[in-house]
This record gives C-alpha cells, structure tokens and sequence, in this order.
C-alpha cells in the first residue's frame, strides 16, 4: 500500500469520568478517501480534535507527511494543510456567503484595505465547483440549512488543503447537493488529496469511500477495503453485536383520530389538510424546500398560521407560539438541534427538562430531587452517554445531544410529538434505540409525526405517510401501499391521490 499522508497511532485521551479514546489509530492515503465510523461516543471526533490541536493527547503519536506534528490548534493545522468540514456549522448568518468563506483571513491589499471584487470572484467560482446557484454576496442567512452545508464545503476547499476531514458533510443536503459533493470528492481524490470520510450513512461509504476505519468505544476495531466488506459486517464491527431488523416497526391500531389540520396555510405551507390518530406514526416526505418543517412549525406555533383550522381531541387549538404548542400537548423536536434544540452552554439536565419546569415545580419551586430522580430515568432508557446528568451538553456527541432533545419533548409527556430528522447524525445501533423507544410511546397512544428526508426510515417506521411538494401535499400512502418509488414521484410534483388511504 502506498505510504500513509496522515498517522494517527496509539492515542490515548481522557475527560473526568470518561476514557474517549483507548489505543485509537487512523491512517490516511494521499488519493484515497478514509471513512470512519463507529457509534456516536465511538471516539471519532475527539480523535479529529486530537488531530487538528482543539484537544492534546495523553499518548501516541502523530505523523504528517513523515514528519512527527503536534498542532497547537485548528489555526496551526490548516495552516500544515488539515481542514475540517464540520458537522455542527460554525458560520456567521449575517455576513455574506463570501464574508464566511475568508472570515478571518481576507484578500487585502499593500494598504490593508479588503480587495473585494477578488474575494467574491474567489467565492463565486467554490459555489459553482459545487454547482450552488447563488451569489457570494447575500447574508448567509437567507440560505437553506443544506445550503449553508455547502458554503461550510467552500471554505474548506478554499484552503487548498492536502488533508480533508469531512463530518456528517451530506446530514443536510439534497440528494443534488450531495452528488455534487461526491463529485468534488472525485476531484480531490484525482489532485491526491487524502480525505476522512465521517457519516452514519452507511450506503454513502461504499459510494465514495475507498477504505473503512472502525472506532468502538474509543478503541480501534479494524481497518479494511470497502471491497472486503459489506453493510451487515460493517454494523456489527461497529456495534458489536448484529442488528437484526434495522426498522422494528410494529402495527397501528388506528383508532380514534388525535390530531386533524384542515386547510392550513402559513410559512411556505399551501391548503395542507390531514388527519393523525392516536398511537399512529405519520410520515412526511419530501424534497428539501417542499415545506416539512413550516408545516410542522405552523401546528407547533413557532411559525404564523395564515389560516385554516386545527383540532385536538375535537377541541379547536390556535398555537401562536410554542409555550403555547406545549400547553396544547405537542412537543416538536427541531432539525436543528444547535440552533433551535438545545442550549449548549448548559447542562444535560438543564436542557432536558428546560420545557418542563412548570411540571417539576411546586408553588414555583423546581422539585430538584424530582427533577433529578426523571432526568436519570430519561439517560438510562435512552442510553445517553454521558459521565453524568450535569456535564455540559456541548461536550456529547452529536448523536447523545440528539438522544437529549427528544427526551426534552417527552419530559413535558406530550399528546403529539413531532419529530424532525430525528435521526441525523445518530449511528445506526443509536437509530434502532430511539425507533424502538418511539414504538414504545406509540404503544402507549402517543400520536407521532415523523418527517425525515431518508426514505428507508419514514417506510420502515410509518403506519401512513403523506408527501409534501412546495408547500403542498402531492400523495398519501398506507405502508402496504407505499415505495421508494411512489414517494419520489410525489416528491417532484406527480400527485397519487388514487391511492391516498
């Protein structure tokens, strides 16, 4: 095998209460992309951390290039030629798409004044290499989150650098914008760059990658080519044990009808009518852009009702914020667990249960013995990795903040849970936790929405599902009824009312 670019070998590191990483190792090959994949709390960022110089380690050792490195910081190994696309954005919404591109080290001339025809000629041509139609001069808010995704794509790639580390970089993109990516990939793999290749998107792996890494624990499990295995493998190398069935959906009564939306109009929602019983799991599919989260938001009360109706157990309810959603009895677990779901600053506990103080509280003071005693109770049945109920939650993983914020929903023991994208990011054995805990609360009558952009998941865990297309619904489907197929079709506009349950 060619000579390794990038060594990571014997590391060692660990955090009060928690060993992260345990003999961990990575080798990196110029030309070739790298996956690694392990569960989330598997090691795999603190190892990129360890990497890039946010963390030191306790042992091993590092080699770039043949040469034994020790970066003092993320600064220090792009300088060496190390980018990292992270899965969490770090962008500034209200500078510009260029502005966050070069942030920190823009174009200047000899009298430090910014050259910014050049810095935006620079950025135009990254958003095209990425087949983006925008401009680099509009505020980075006014992009979709799998936008947003690409511009944090552009400026890794503006560094030019010979090491690549990409974590979860797909989690928010278009099957477009992720082909797009892949082909950049193949660009960089053809210019010699070594890339690392982070995703829980195990069909993605075979697609770009050329071999796998596997992290357990913190410890590393295996290295092989993405010819010598296959999916079934690769899951149990990371779990350790064999998932049998990756969607353990089990049957609906469909009783009597929860939640009924009749001619709702909002943010980026047209005319949308449909009905959710109790103990049923709704899917809603779609495109990204085709309004699945608006529509979501707008019965959650955290966008504006434009007009129609919606009941609740037959009582009309009018949610013009989301105190008042939760008052109702829906509980609405965003996307966007950085920006709108969790508070990172604080702690496990105190993100938990931030949505139900009022429960844990009597005469206005918070029951702490009770809010500690359901706390735990949420981090045993979720399997929450975590040393305890007080460490900050910034320090999880993705995947344990994810398991942090549906928990959230359930601590106000909502009577309708919507749950958006609630698995990204999460690991495959983690996936099968959370569908096998959101089967418990169906079972107990809970009404779930389930909107997810992965099509496997709304057909693995849906009694029904509707499919969303600029605003509108363009299909309804029972599960006997529904395809990859069928949903595809709805998604880019063709409409399957024939089938409609």
């Amino acid at each position: 095998m060619t000579e390794a670019l990038l060594e990571l070998a014997q590391i060692d590191k660990a955090f009060p209460g928690v060993k992260a990483l345990d003999n961990a190792c990575l080798s990196v090959y110029p030309g070739k992309v790298m996956a690694l994949l392990g569960e989330n709390g598997a090691g795999k960022s603190t190892l990129m951390k360890v990497l890039t110089g946010i963390y030191s380690k306790d042992k091993g050792y590092i080699r770039y290039q043949n040469t034994p490195v020790n970066f003092t910081g993320p600064k220090h190994s792009q300088e060496a030629g190390i980018s990292i696309i992270h899965q969490e954005l770090n962008l500034i919404p209200e500078l510009t798409i260029a502005e966050n591109i070069f942030l920190g080290r823009e174009k200047v001339s000899a009298l430090g004044r910014i050259k910014w025809s050049e810095m935006y000629r620079e950025a135009d041509a990254l958003l095209k290499r990425l087949r983006v139609s925008r401009s680099s001069n509009i505020p980075l808010g006014d992009l979709s989150l799998g936008e947003q995704q690409m511009v944090e794509i552009a400026k890794a790639l503006s560094f030019n650098s010979k090491i690549i580390i990409m974590d979860e970089p797909t989690d928010a993109l278009t099957d477009t914008e992720a082909q797009s990516l892949f082909e950049v990939i193949a660009e960089l793999r053809q210019q010699g760059c070594g890339i690392v290749y982070i995703s829980h998107r195990l069909k993605e792996i075979f697609q770009v990658c050329d071999d796998i890494t596997v992290l357990r624990d913190g410890k590393f499990v295996a290295q092989c080519a993405v010819s010598d295995t296959n999916e079934e493998k690769l899951i149990e190398m990371m779990v350790g044990r064999k998932l049998e069935e990756q969607y353990p959906r089990i049957d609906s009564s469909l009783s009597t009808t929860c939640l009924e939306v009749k001619h709702l109009s909002g943010s980026c929602v047209k005319d949308v009518s449909f009905y959710l019983n109790h103990g049923e799991i709704l899917g809603i599919s779609g495109l990204m852009g085709a309004g699945r989260t608006e529509l979501a938001k707008v019965i959650y009360g955290s966008l504006k009702k434009d007009a129609g109706e919606v009941t609740l157990n037959g009582k009309a309810i009018h949610c013009k914020t989301p105190q008042e959603g939760l008052a109702c009895g829906i509980a609405y677990i965003s996307e966007d667990r950085k920006g709108e779901g969790l508070v990172l600053g604080l702690s496990v506990k105190e993100n938990m249960t931030l949505s139900a103080l009022a429960e844990l509280s009597n005469m206005g003071q918070i029951q702490h013995k009770n809010e500690a005693t359901a706390v735990e109770d949420f981090i045993k049945i979720f399997n929450i990795k975590t040393p305890s109920r007080n460490q900050t939650i910034g320090n999880l993983s993705g995947g344990n903040q994810q398991k942090v914020a549906i928990a959230k929903g359930l601590m106000t023991k909502p009577k309708v849970l919507i749950l958006d994208e609630p698995t990204r990011g999460v690991d495959v054995g983690a996936k099968k936790e959370i569908y096998q805990l959101v089967n418990q609360f169906k079972a107990e009558g809970m009404s779930i929405i389930l909107v997810s952009s992965e099509m496997p998941e709304v057909l693995g865990m849906s009694d029904r599902i509707i499919v969303m297309h600029e605003g509108r619904i363009s299909g309804e489907f029972t599960d006997k009824d529904a395809n990859q197929e069928k949903l595809m079709a709805c998604a880019v506009g063709k409409e399957f009312k024939e089938v409609a349950a």
